[in-house]
């Protein structure tokens, strides 16, 4: 059962990182944060789940649509705003902007755009953590359209032979930047996979935060148990454009009553009406948290963008040992 502080902390990360991303959407047309951007408004319940069962030394590792997942981890916001402005104060100097995110105090072990090229550094992880008899897991975050590169099949089978803790997880959004998984893989092939290489597997609603967060709080605790793989496939949808600041209604690639029926299904919404149909939160309480976290995050922005430019850190950044 969870407690109603746990569904507190749950619903505040959620709006933490949707009030972060609309926030860069509402900025992106002044031309100062210059990096593409992928924003993960509508999918925030599986880093909130995921990440909150897990601690700083357990590792994660991330894509191009890494915002949520570095927020989830406890990753230094300041730091990624900075960051997405060039700034030298930004996470990784001001070099990598938007799709290059880490926060090593925090285990966000590294974001990289290039589809499924993160897998096999998550794979690294899990063997470092074998290797050196470390008791943590390292999770991947991964797009339906990372299982169609070969690297994903062999670190796959890497993780199995070798039984390394490592999570896997993949984020379904049906859509590889314009195209339907209908068009790309058949039918139901991502269900396949993990039992090709026997590996456990849970089918998980992406926008269910409640269980995501309860499954895996299970799941993380077997694999730091047993030290075997696992995989999460969830079903979920990005709201927004494949790359940029807007709802991409207009290029009618989605069919507008998919993008309403996945609106419906919204993690952030969902979770403010289970917090107020049981009473742990009131409309007033929920509207004061937003406005507090809004405040916040304003002037966060408001400095970073006031900030005299002096261009990237081109110090070398310390890695993982």
């Amino acid at each position: 059962m969870i407690s109603n502080n746990n569904l507190k902390s749950l619903y505040k990360d959620i709006l933490k990182i949707r009030i972060v991303e609309e926030g860069i959407s509402d900025r992106y047309s002044e031309q100062e944060m210059r990096c593409p951007i992928h924003l993960s408004i509508g999918q925030e319940a599986i880093a909130v789940g995921v990440c909150k069962n897990l601690n700083d030394k357990d590792q994660i590792v991330s894509n191009h649509r890494c915002h949520a997942h570095y927020i989830a981890k406890g990753g230094d916001i300041n730091k990624m705003i900075n960051e997405f402005y060039g700034n030298s104060d930004g996470c990784t100097g001001g070099r990598g902007g938007s799709m290059h995110l880490f926060d090593q105090n925090k285990g966000v072990l590294s974001s990289v755009p290039i589809v499924s090229s993160a897998i096999p550094l998550g794979v690294g992880a899990g063997f470092y953590f074998k290797y050196n008899k470390q008791n943590n897991v390292a999770v991947i975050f991964l797009g339906d359209a990372a299982i169609e590169e070969g690297v994903f099949y062999e670190s796959l089978n890497y993780a199995k032979i070798l039984s390394l803790p490592i999570l896997f997880v993949c984020e379904n959004n049906l859509f590889s930047c314009f195209t339907d998984i209908k068009e790309r893989q058949p039918k139901n092939l991502i269900k396949k996979i993990s039992k090709t290489f026997d590996i456990k597997t849970s089918f998980l609603d992406g926008n269910d935060t409640i269980n995501i967060f309860n499954k895996t709080k299970k799941i993380i605790s077997e694999i730091k148990k047993n030290k075997q793989p696992q995989f999460i496939l969830l079903d979920t949808f990005r709201m927004f454009e494949h790359c940029g600041p807007n709802k991409d209604d207009y290029l009618n690639y989605r069919n507008p009553k998919l993008i309403k029926k996945w609106d419906k299904n919204c993690p952030l919404k969902k979770m403010e009406k289970l917090l107020i149909s049981k009473k742990i939160l009131s409309l007033k309480q929920i509207s004061d948290i937003k406005d507090k976290y809004k405040v916040k995050i304003d002037n966060i922005f408001k400095k970073c963008r006031k900030k005299k430019f002096k261009g990237p850190n081109l110090k070398e950044i310390k890695l993982y040992a």
